[in-house]
């Protein structure tokens, strides 16, 4: 039986065409959330504070992150969630002040609490959820001593990337929401200006 070409032309396209959306979709498959991009960039840099430990010190660990901190978080929106509704009644100046002070804050707890390595790495799942508009990525440290710690990272899109709003210890308690009480007494009490005297003391706290 003799082929007929314009089937056999039909039928390789066809081939072609099926081998380059399976190849497509593997790709797709296999390319990562960009929102997992500054999670990831946060737990390398951790992990390379804790290796760098007492040769770093305080100092070191807080000028090594802080970089990291100011391109993984968005800061101002962190402040202005964390504040409440009560951020509208706040001046420019001192709104500008509690920004850079969530940063010290942020920035400080990281330089204390990952001072030292003994074998810990994280790992990022690769299954990025959807939160609304959201994303979630879930993260673990794990360590050689003790049970894996659970750490989730709530994103939203600033610009042309995703950025860190929130972060959950063992993937329920919200720090911002713990923030939020806590600020919530103070301001009620004193003000923007207690407020920025309480974050210093916590800064200044996590230092020591």
């Amino acid at each position: 039986m003799t082929a007929d070409p314009s089937r056999m032309q039909s039928l390789g396209s066809g081939i072609v065409f099926g081998l380059a959306l399976a190849s497509a979709s593997a790709i797709h498959a296999q390319t990562p959330d960009p929102a997992q991009a500054p999670v990831q960039m946060l737990c390398d840099r951790l992990i390379a504070n804790m290796k760098g430990g007492a040769q770093l010190g305080f100092s070191g660990r807080a000028a090594a992150i802080g970089p990291v901190v100011d391109r993984a978080f968005d800061l101002p929106l962190m402040t202005r969630l964390t504040i409440g509704p009560q951020w509208n009644t706040i001046g420019a100046s001192d709104q500008s002040a509690l920004v850079s002070a969530i940063r010290k804050l942020t920035v400080n707890q990281y330089a204390a609490n990952f001072d030292s390595y003994d074998g810990q790495r994280f790992t990022v799942d690769p299954k990025v959820e959807a939160r609304g508009a959201d994303r979630l990525v879930r993260t673990s440290l794990i360590q050689r001593k003790d049970q894996p710690v659970a750490i989730g990272y709530r994103l939203r899109q600033s610009g042309n990337g995703w950025k860190i709003i929130d972060v959950y210890y063992q993937n329920s308690i919200s720090q911002l929401a713990t923030r939020r009480s806590d600020f919530a007494r103070v301001f009620q009490t004193g003000g923007a200006k207690a407020l920025l005297k309480h974050l210093d003391d916590l800064a200044n706290r996590a230092g020591h």
